[in-house]
């Protein structure tokens, strides 16, 4: 029996700890929390002082049994999650469910999994922080409060099943502002004089020199004056100046910094790089992911000092300190790095190999010299005029920390001007103008979020800590507020004028604007509660509030905060506007859109969300003929859809011809487009528009989807139809009565026969194991449990709904009521 019992979260992490200890200790993981706030509950006590109410979820009791068990045996219970906020509490709520005492606890951390780390943490023990876990109650309890009082606010304003979230639908703000900036912008067109020069170096060689003039005309007949001027001018060197430039290294990675970086160099989601940073941290490679911190250890600098000086040369070391600007430092006290520096490469997968490779890299080139460079900058006269032609030019002198690593940005495309190698000039020197184009270019846009460029800005305004970033951004994604997709750009012309063997001539080009892949862009739904929440929960919705909810946090963490006091203080501001909003009561549905009327029956044309998602509207609610609705296609915004736009919709469903002897048509569901024949549906693929899509393509759709059926249905039974073998993602299954069941590796699937099916079925039943990608039969019998409770209730609702509908019409004499 183990003298020693260790607590992580993580199995991963536990096998890897497991290696540096002796036989005395055993490693077990909770596998994250052991309890949380109960799922379909508020779960929170208002009138004693918010207290949070817990429950060990039914997944999790066998776990917490056997760990009593484990802990009830041994002498010493060390707690080793992690080191922020949410691992204290994960060790608070061990030491509370595990019944365990403090003179047989003791509470652990370390930012990297090694021996040395790990050894040195179990020698210097610490109590549970309290402030910590405090502080992960507070965020905890003030996003339920937000999720559980904001939400049904929206499901009976805006739509049934939306949510809200405190963080989240700030960060939608920032996307939703961000895309009205782009459609509100007015591009403004300047033309831009590029030259193109011969003359003689130092050397007597014939050499070219690529210049821009320093002026950009805002008109047309600007350039044509400027370039006429040209032809009598002539051009000297006026100045050639030559100054150093040190380029320093970025500081080693922080959470919110790999993720930018992850995303610009490997083309990683936050999500993606956090799940494998997670996997490199917990198979001992590289230090805690979640941090704030720029700070390396001084046991990581000398590491690095040897490896640059080992591999590149003393002249490439310089040792520096970084500091944190993050004022709620909250996290680890270290930045990411590698746990050996002197380790370049690791075994593991493609991703794992490429993230650590550039952890590597950030972390040895921030200790290592500047690159040194000369700048060069040459300024061309023109004789008869007062522009002046501009070239600059770099050389490295002493390439420094660039012999490893370039950080990159978000616009890292080059431009026409970059730095280039200069000939050597002197001034004075006279050049023989080739050829000068003036192109007519225009204002940039500004550039939609990418999921790194959010995290930058959500750092930037203090919204969210480097544990919240990446699941905001994919809980924004999953509730469809906001998607991450491509934009198609619009066609534009622009001038080109070019004076060459003195004589001018002017074309017209066509170029692509406006396109963009992989951005985050709002939906429809996604910008209609954003408005919603800006305007009746502006609080909520203010970035400085949210920033300073944030600093509250942190305050709860360093003990110089009462925890509940601060979420009071939250509450009686928050509460009554929910109470005022609920109240409300508007004669339009929330973010409704007038678009006209309709010219053939002059009935009033809307936009408006429905239960199932964006559709236009002809006609009223309260009108004596019903309203016609027409869901709006891909591509369709309910911001920008015109009047034209939408009447077209109702040509849908529409029939393009008979196959078979049988109509063939084309209409949007609520699933989105389709064709329709033999009253079976096949889903319209995007490359397909449904306003135009022919009878020949819908039949090879048709016959592609029948080809498609065939082959997933392997074998049928007469004993029981209800009983098939299907062919599914993950290879082939048995299928009975909505349950579906594993076949067993190394079975033949054409072979089987009823018998040895239901046996399979009978074993699975009795010893009940998740399928990937499929639902087994005791998880179905669990969802039915869930579905029947659900449709009870909805019925008791519909019961009293009928009931106040019922009195209500007794009261009421004028005319009928209809509640939105």
């Amino acid at each position: 029996m183990s003298k020693n019992l260790v607590i992580v979260e993580s199995p991963a992490k536990a096998k890897t700890i497991e290696k540096f200890l002796g036989k005395d200790f055993k490693v077990k993981s909770s596998y994250g929390h052991i309890r949380d706030l109960k799922k379909k509950d508020f779960s929170i006590d208002i009138e004693h002082d918010f207290a949070p109410i817990y429950e060990i979820p039914a997944d999790k009791k066998e776990l917490v049994a056997d760990l009593k068990n484990e802990a009830s045996k041994a002498e010493m219970v060390w707690l080793a999650s992690d080191e922020d906020r949410e691992g204290e509490a994960i060790a608070w709520h061990l030491y509370e469910v595990l019944g365990l005492k403090p003179e047989t606890t003791k509470r652990i951390v370390f930012h990297e999994i090694t021996k040395n780390a790990i050894l040195k943490a179990i020698d210097n023990p610490r109590d549970i922080n309290i402030n910590l876990v405090d502080a992960q109650q507070a965020r905890r309890v003030l996003d339920r409060i937000v999720g559980f009082e904001l939400s049904p606010v929206l499901w009976k304003k805006v739509k049934p099943a939306l949510s809200a979230g405190r963080v989240q639908s700030v960060a939608v703000r920032l996307i939703v502002e961000r895309e009205r900036e782009i459609n509100n912008f007015k591009s403004e067109a300047a033309y831009r004089v590029v030259a193109l020069f011969t003359t003689t170096d130092d050397k007597g060689k014939r050499v070219e020199l690529r210049s821009e003039l320093n002026t950009r005309f805002k008109t047309k007949d600007e350039a044509l004056s400027f370039l006429e001027k040209c032809k009598d001018s002539t051009f000297s060197i006026e100045s050639v100046t030559k100054r150093p430039l040190k380029k320093s290294p970025a500081a080693p990675f922080t959470t919110s910094t790999l993720q930018q970086e992850a995303a610009r160099k490997l083309g990683y989601s936050v999500s993606q790089t956090m799940m494998i940073s997670q996997r490199l941290y917990e198979s001992g490679l590289i230090t805690y992911m979640r941090t704030d911190s720029v700070n390396l250890s001084s046991l990581a600098l000398n590491a690095a000092k040897e490896e640059i000086e080992k591999t590149m040369g003393e002249e490439y070391v310089k040792t520096r300190n970084y500091h944190t600007k993050s004022k709620g430092a909250q996290e680890a006290h270290e930045a990411i790095r590698p746990t050996y520096l002197s380790n370049q490469q690791i075994e593991g997968s493609a991703q794992e190999k490429r993230l650590y490779e550039l952890i590597w890299k950030r972390t040895i080139a921030s200790q290592m010299s500047d690159a040194v460079l000369e700048k060069t900058t040459i300024e061309i006269a023109v004789s008869n005029q007062k522009e002046k032609f501009v070239t600059v030019g770099e050389v490295i002198k002493f390439d420094g920390f660039l012999k490893v690593y370039i950080e990159s940005t978000d616009d890292d495309e080059k431009s026409e001007g970059d730095s280039k190698l200069l000939p050597p000039l002197t001034t004075g020197t006279t050049l023989e103008l080739n050829q000068a184009t003036a192109t007519e270019r225009f204002t940039q846009r500004p550039a939609r979020y990418s999921e790194a460029s959010l995290v930058r800005k959500m750092e930037e305004l203090g919204i969210g800590r480097p544990s919240t970033y990446a699941p905001t951004i994919s809980t924004i994604q999953n509730r469809e507020y906001v998607e991450k997709g491509d934009k198609e750009g619009q066609e534009r012309t622009y001038n080109v004028i070019t004076l060459k063997d003195n004589n001018i001539s002017q074309t017209t080009q066509t170029e692509i604007t406006g396109a963009d892949k992989g951005k985050l862009i709002p939906t429809d739904i996604g910008t209609i509660v954003n408005d919603f929440l800006t305007e009746h929960f502006p609080n909520i919705m203010d970035y400085n509030f949210t920033a300073n909810v944030e600093q509250e946090f942190d305050h709860v963490a360093e003990g110089m905060q009462i925890w509940t006091k601060a979420i009071d203080s939250f509450y009686k501001m928050f509460h009554p506007d929910v109470v005022n909003t609920l109240a409300l009561r508007t004669e339009t549905r929330v973010g409704e859109r007038i678009l006209g009327t309709d010219p053939k029956t002059g009935r009033q044309v809307s936009v408006k969300i429905s239960r199932f998602g964006p559709v236009v509207q002809i006609g009223k609610q309260d009108e004596e003929e019903k309203p016609l609705f027409a869901s709006l296609l891909k591509g369709h915004s309910m911001s920008t859809i015109t009047l034209e736009e939408a009447l077209k919709l109702f040509e849908l469903p529409r029939q393009v011809g008979e196959y078979e002897g049988k109509v063939v048509t084309i209409g949007v569901g609520r699933f989105g487009p389709y064709v329709r024949h033999d009253s079976k549906y096949v889903s319209l693929p995007k490359e397909f528009e449904p306003m135009t899509v022919t009878l020949d393509e819908s039949i090879a759709l048709i016959e592609a989807k029948r080809k498609q059926e065939s082959e997933r249905l392997i074998k049928t039974f007469e004993q029981n139809e209800a009983l098939q073998i299907l062919n599914g993602r993950f290879g082939p299954y048995i299928t009975l009565d909505k349950n579906n069941y594993k076949i067993p590796k190394g079975t033949d699937p054409k072979a089987l026969t009823y018998e040895e099916c239901m046996e399979i079925i009978k074993t699975a039943d009795e010893n009940p194991k998740p399928v990937r990608g499929r639902k087994t039969a005791a998880k179905s019998a669990a969802s039915s449990k869930t579905k029947a409770s659900a449709k009870a209730k909805s019925e008791e609702k519909e019961k009293k709904s009928t009931a106040k509908k019922t009195t209500t019409a007794k009261k009421s004499t004028a005319k009928k009521t209809k509640q939105e």
